[in-house]
């Protein structure tokens, strides 16, 4: 199976201060992968990374596409202004830009994309709804309904079932699910076990370092989710203690 992304030594931080240390392994093209940690372990780092919004501090990260719009990416929600005043409309046609620029006109034919994806996560007869007006389930719809339109064949997912209802987190899985069986590769940032165990066949533990990455009943054990606390507790010091050693 060929490689999607590869982190060859990766340390990613902010300030010279490491937030992801020494990273070393791969995702499988059309894998479906849970990012799991404790709070602060440098999940969501390492997806900005993968972004290239955030330049390596030490080691690489190699993409196995050369194509630029290979990845999506959907960040949580707390980092996206809602108060823009653009429809549900106009937002999910922005998974058309690397298409159509960001002044080009739709048409017929993308119109008829846009709403499709729009009906796909549930959101039918919210076309017009300024965005500031949904839910935070409505708006996690939309922006999944944006993710559709983007047809990149890596998608990155930080926090994507945050503060959503049942039903709602019910359809979006069944969005990554559909991601997952035509081949695309999705990494998601998750806090919920639960979950994992249940829709994500593979997960990369981390808490600043690798704990451990593989089939999810292997890696996702009360061994290992210790052991992450204890690392991320130790990283509560200064950069030079933070690790096993120091656990």
């Amino acid at each position: 199976m060929k490689t999607a992304i590869d982190f060859k030594n990766l340390t990613l931080g902010y300030d010279q201060q490491p937030a992801v240390s020494q990273l070393e392994t791969n995702i499988k093209e059309g894998s479906l992968t849970a990012i799991f940690g404790p709070n602060g372990a440098g999940k969501s780092t390492l997806l900005k990374g993968v972004m290239g919004a955030l330049a390596p501090l030490e080691g690489q990260i190699m993409l196995g596409s050369k194509d630029k719009n290979c990845l999506a990416y959907l960040p949580q929600q707390s980092e996206i202004e809602q108060y823009f005043p653009i429809t549900v409309v106009d937002l999910v046609a922005m998974g058309l830009w690397h298409e159509i620029g960001p002044f080009g006109q739709l048409g017929k034919k993308n119109s008829f994309r846009v709403n499709k994806a729009i009906a796909t996560v549930g959101l039918t007869g919210f076309e017009s709804r300024v965005i500031g007006s949904l839910s935070g389930g409505q708006m996690q719809r939309a922006l999944f309904a944006r993710l559709l339109l983007q047809d990149a064949s890596i998608v990155l997912l930080d926090e994507p079932f945050k503060s959503v209802d049942e039903k709602t987190l019910s359809d979006l899985i069944c969005v990554i699910k559909s991601w997952h069986q035509v081949g695309r590769t999705v990494l998601a940032v998750l806090h919920d076990a639960e979950t994992v165990l249940s829709h994500f066949p593979d997960t990369l533990m981390l808490a600043r370092e690798l704990v451990a990455h593989g089939p999810t009943k292997k890696v996702l054990t009360s061994k290992n989710q210790f052991l992450a606390r204890q690392m991320c507790e130790a990283c509560a010091g200064p950069p030079h203690v933070c690790g096993r050693d120091a656990a």
